[in-house]
């Protein structure tokens, strides 16, 4: 078993490393997190259990990419859980979608381009230009094991 080894003394800034080496590289990542919300739907002209009212603990998987900023990061997770609380959590979670959606059948495939819109306009204007921050890849899970999955390259 390997030995636990305390650090002597913590990296400073300024004496240690300077802020121009915060910024590592000039590369594209991708980031990703993941939220959950819960809602009731149902679906319209459907032959199943979904034509009934019924909910979901519904889990939204959002991928973003950029080039870092200054000090390494392309973009706050704490920044990205703001963004989504906003623009999905407060309008969706605890709510009836064919309610709070535009008319649409509230499938899984018409919810996450809808997602995809409200995420993508709060993304351009809430990040900084220079590091073109873009989503990347949404998938939401309906459950478990069923999920819709969509990807930039089937937005453009």
């Amino acid at each position: 078993m390997g030995v636990y080894r305390i650090p002597s003394q913590l990296q400073q800034l300024g004496q240690d490393i300077t802020e121009h080496q915060l910024a590592y590289h000039r590369r594209r990542v991708a980031l990703t997190k993941e939220f959950t919300f819960d809602a009731a739907h149902h679906l319209h002209l459907y032959e199943g259990k979904c034509k009934n009212l019924h909910g979901h603990t519904y889990r939204l998987v959002i991928t973003v990419s950029g080039f870092i900023n200054e000090i390494g990061l392309v973009i706050d997770f704490a920044d990205l859980k703001r963004i989504y609380q906003t623009t999905i959590e407060e309008k969706l979670d605890h709510q009836y979608l064919n309610e709070v959606l535009p008319p649409m059948n509230t499938s899984a495939e018409n919810m996450i381009v809808w997602m995809w819109e409200q995420l993508d306009s709060a993304l351009r204007k809430e990040t900084a230009p220079a590091q073109e921050i873009r989503l990347e890849e949404l998938v939401l899970y309906e459950t478990p094991t069923s999920y819709a999955t969509l990807k930039r390259a089937w937005m453009e």
